[in-house]
């Protein structure tokens, strides 16, 4: 990889996987390989395509005769699928692009017929007719086991999914080299079971040697160890005097993390480095959570809305469907209050054995040519800002079906602000690209998905970031807030978050505020704060919680923020300092990563390291001024 003329290129020797695997005139690949390529070799590969294997298609049959014709069945049983706890019957429009399978108790269902082993049957097959492919991870995984000396992997928290094909890559890719390193910025979202697909495939003899089986149970036990679960039990009243009262119980996971966690798999091979472990020279951070008051005609209309999902929360309690499209509206209406539509879910019926579709509210819909308060709020902002040389970057994260950053940059651009969209069709390889274009152009201000620019991306040239919106993801919040706070940036930094008062999108702020040091005490930082202020299980069902329950009712996003702050300060000895700025003449152009501009946070895990492993060094922070709501 060599900088040529302020751009990255990448020069190196083409070859093939089945080529790295003959031995030709060697002992081994390994021996073959040392004679083409005698010095240190980097191989570089997407998590994309090494995961990518075999294409498929489906295998259920529609039964042409019989008690079940017309219907979806299993070719190896004959009857119909039937999935979920409730037993719903599937039908050809509920498989599309997802892989289905059922474990039978008898091979063939009958009831005559004798018991005999489970029979896992997969409702799908490799597709011959198409192109026949190995996936990479496999083929290295089972040709190549020592081929390797370091395998690097990054963003690891991106992986931390169960039965995922890219994080079964990750295991098969560490099972196959000598030494293991993994680099993540955000290594816990504020789950305990976030760590247990990551730690299982990095290191599944010490899961095991701990008591762990791989699956849902292990995931469990797990959870029960280290992480924090709430037991609800529901007492019914009894119908009549002879019959005693129905009592269930429900087991839910909730946001916290054992510190037993940290001591027993991260203390001994983990390694947390911060921008101020590197760095000295940081200029000053700051956040801020701007509330802004909504328009009388919005106000009346969003709580009006309000009040109809309140009632749909609890007319169809525990309704994933409801729970979803009811806080994702009250999100998006406030910034967007038109063309929503009627808003419906899904329940299911048990006298037709199928999901059936209904309406639980309707948004009014108001003037779409009106400038609403927080826009009005944006636009100055980001005026105050460019009046000082301070270009904006800002993040909103509804950009599909109801656009919110089409609106935004009309309402920008009508009022002489030079403003450039990055959509999604802009792949992540050209992305640097796009952005040094933008600023050749004279662009002052760009609207993104923060899942866009959250990872790979120094944005050095907009040291001002708007979250718009958030959404109700830390991870993204996370690493998409630090995009402009590198190694490199030589002005203040500040993030400022918009949000009107008392509506959804504040009570989510202050929630995501709320769990911020749940993360950070995996990563070493504890606190009280962190460890006991936990609230309720994830966002979606906390936020609704708080919907209905009115908890959070007088207290506000930036109270919230405020004390984060003071808490980050009493912990960590630190202090923010206000600096003023003049507008600069020359702006500084988009900084290309190079080798010494480190990911942070960092978390670096080395698995069988003898080098990492041995050494035991202390660290000390040499930036005792710099303020730190996400952690270094």
């Amino acid at each position: 990889v060599k900088l040529r003329r302020g751009q990255i290129v990448r020069e190196g020797l083409r070859t093939t996987l089945t080529e790295l695997r003959q031995a030709r005139n060697g002992k081994s690949a390994r021996e073959h390989w040392r004679g083409i390529c005698p010095g240190p070799a980097l191989f570089v590969v997407s998590r994309e395509r090494v995961k990518l294997s075999y294409r498929w298609r489906h295998t259920f049959r529609i039964a042409q005769s019989g008690r079940y014709q017309g219907s979806v069945v299993n070719p190896d049983s004959g009857r119909p699928v039937y999935q979920g706890e409730e037993g719903e019957r599937l039908l050809a429009s509920d498989f599309k692009k997802a892989k289905f399978s059922e474990v039978l108790g008898r091979r063939y269902g009958g009831a005559s017929e004798k018991e005999s082993h489970p029979l896992y049957s997969a409702l799908w097959q490799a597709d011959g007719s198409r192109l026949r492919r190995f996936a990479p991870a496999t083929f290295l995984c089972r040709y190549l086991k020592e081929f390797f000396d370091y395998f690097i992997a990054d963003e690891v928290h991106e992986l931390k999914g169960g039965d995922t094909a890219q994080g079964n890559a990750l295991g098969s890719l560490a099972a196959c080299a000598g030494h293991i390193l993994i680099l993540t910025g955000t290594l816990l979202g504020g789950y305990a079971d976030e760590l247990f697909h990551i730690l299982y495939r990095l290191d599944p003899r010490k899961m095991l040697h701990m008591g762990f089986e791989h699956g849902s149970g292990g995931v469990q036990y797990f959870t029960e160890t280290y992480g924090l679960l709430e037991k609800v039990t529901t007492i019914e009243p009894a119908d009549n005097k002879c019959s005693e009262a129905r009592v269930t119980e429900r087991v839910r996971r909730r946001p916290g993390a054992s510190p037993l966690l940290f001591g027993h798999f991260l203390m001994d091979f983990a390694a947390f480095l911060s921008l101020e472990d590197i760095s000295n020279a940081l200029p000053p951070y700051r956040e801020e959570v701007v509330a802004v008051e909504m328009d009388p005609a919005l106000k009346e209309a969003y709580e009006d809305l309000e009040k109809d999902v309140k009632q749909a929360f609890r007319d169809h309690r525990g309704n994933q469907s409801v729970l979803s499209t009811g806080i994702n509206a009250l999100l998006l209406y406030p910034d967007r209050p038109f063309e929503l539509g009627p808003l419906c879910g899904w329940e299911y019926n048990p006298e037709t054995e199928r999901r059936e579709r209904f309406v639980f509210a309707e948004p009014r819909d108001l003037d779409q040519k009106t400038v609403y308060a927080k826009e009005r709020r944006l636009v100055d902002e980001i005026k105050s800002e460019l009046e000082r040389g301070r270009k904006v970057q800002v993040y909103a994260v509804y950009t599909q079906k109801r656009d919110v950053t089409r609106r935004l940059e009309a309402i920008l651009a009508k009022e002489g602000i030079r403003v450039a969209r990055l959509r999604a069709d802009v792949k992540p390889e050209t992305r640097e690209a796009w952005y040094e274009r933008q600023l050749r152009q004279g662009t002052q201000v760009v609207i993104a998905h923060p899942r866009l620019v959250a990872l790979g991306l120094d944005l050095l040239s907009f040291p001002t970031l708007i979250f718009y919106e958030t959404g109700y993801s830390i991870f993204t919040l996370r690493q998409a807030s630090r995009r402009s706070w590198r190694i490199g940036q030589y002005r203040d930094v500040a993030v400022k978050y918009l949000a009107y008062k008392d509506t959804a999108q504040e009570t989510c702020l202050r929630l995501m505020g709320r769990k911020l040091l749940v993360s950070l005490a995996m990563e070493g930082k504890f606190s009280a704060e962190g460890l006991q202020a936990v609230g309720d299980e994830d966002m979606l069902m906390a936020m609704a919680r708080e919907l209905v329950t009115e908890k959070g009712v007088g207290e506000s996003a930036s109270a919230v923020w405020r004390e984060l702050q003071k808490r980050h300060e009493e912990t960590f000895g630190t202090s923010q300092e206000t600096v003023t700025e003049v507008a600069d003449e020359v702006e500084p152009t988009l900084a290309l990563p190079s080798a010494q501009q480190t990911h942070s946070p960092l978390s670096a895990l080395g698995i069988e390291s003898a080098g990492l492993g041995q050494r035991t060094t202390r660290r000390t922070s040499t930036a005792g001024d710099q303020l730190l709501l996400f952690g270094p």
